[in-house]
């Protein structure tokens, strides 16, 4: 079965009795892969002529790197190891919120908050049962056309910002700080009409970036919450706090911004989110 063309932007909502922006049943009532739909073997083939040097870069920060003051209120990542002694063997369990490091957002984790409803029109019930700091599109667009960055449907956008740059240099009184604002401002993607309309377009299977929240924090917009029509709507996975720090050094020295990627999150049916566990291979 050949994966629908992306209808224009002019289009949504797909379902009229549904929410604003909603792109339900593009791929089918029962769908709940969404954009992923788009990586296609023919999408993963086209993505391998990106490996030219074999270079493999994690693109996943340490669980224990906000260890003290993960953001939102988050509870920290814990880790106990098990001796089994007399035995020289050890087991380590982890207790972890898999939103404190390196994620994807499931479509599980945010809805329209009006509605309240999910990918595809699910309820809370049912998945229990089962512009000051906005980058604008406009930026984007110079950006990869700098690059020399062809854009193609399928493809994952990933934007460094330098967040985790500037957090790992921060004092402990300055991330206690961060992590007791209950509401604290992150640069981001623009909450618009012009960037959904240019993500949704572009054909983007999932976005990625490397600060708390993809899109500018709080929410410039919310008649345009990007989470909500992206997770909600489209089913587009979002990442965040991804680390592409050395990503972009050695994009930089190729100068060469595209990238294979491969990404297997953990398989935890009915997850919310989950750890990354991602690699760029240049």
């Amino acid at each position: 079965m050949s994966t629908p063309e992306i209808p224009p932007f002019s289009s949504l909502p797909l379902r009229p009795d549904g929410p604003h922006g909603n792109a339900w049943g593009l791929y089918g009532p029962n769908d709940n892969i969404g954009r992923l739909n788009l990586l296609t073997p023919e999408t993963t083939l086209s993505a391998i002529r990106e490996i030219q040097d074999g270079i493999r870069i994690s693109t996943d920060w340490s669980l224990d790197s906000m260890l003290q003051q993960p953001c939102f209120g988050r509870k920290p990542f814990e880790q106990t190891i098990i001796n089994k002694a007399p035995r020289s063997v050890n087991d380590d369990v982890l207790v972890l919120n898999t939103q404190i490091s390196s994620q994807w957002d499931g479509f599980r984790h945010y809805g329209y908050q009006k509605e309240r409803l999910y990918y595809n029109g699910y309820t809370l019930e049912d998945l229990l049962g089962s512009k000051v700091n906005g980058i604008h599109v406009s930026q984007l667009k110079e950006i990869a056309a700098a690059q020399g960055t062809t854009l193609q449907h399928g493809d994952i956008l990933f934007i460094r910002t330098g967040w985790i740059q500037a957090y790992n240099q921060l004092t402990t009184e300055a991330r206690q700080a961060l992590a007791d604002n209950k509401n604290p401002p992150a640069i981001g993607v623009e909450s618009s009409e012009e960037t959904l309309k240019w993500i949704w377009e572009q054909g983007f299977a999932a976005v990625a970036g490397d600060q708390p929240s993809f899109e500018a924090w709080p929410c410039q917009n919310t008649d345009f919450w990007l989470h909500e029509w992206f997770l909600a709507g489209w089913g587009l996975p979002i990442g965040e706090l991804f680390d592409l720090e050395r990503l972009s050094q050695e994009c930089r020295q190729r100068g060469k911004w595209s990238f294979f990627f491969s990404s297997v999150p953990l398989k935890v049916p009915g997850g919310v989110a989950s750890p990354p566990n991602g690699v760029a291979i240049l």
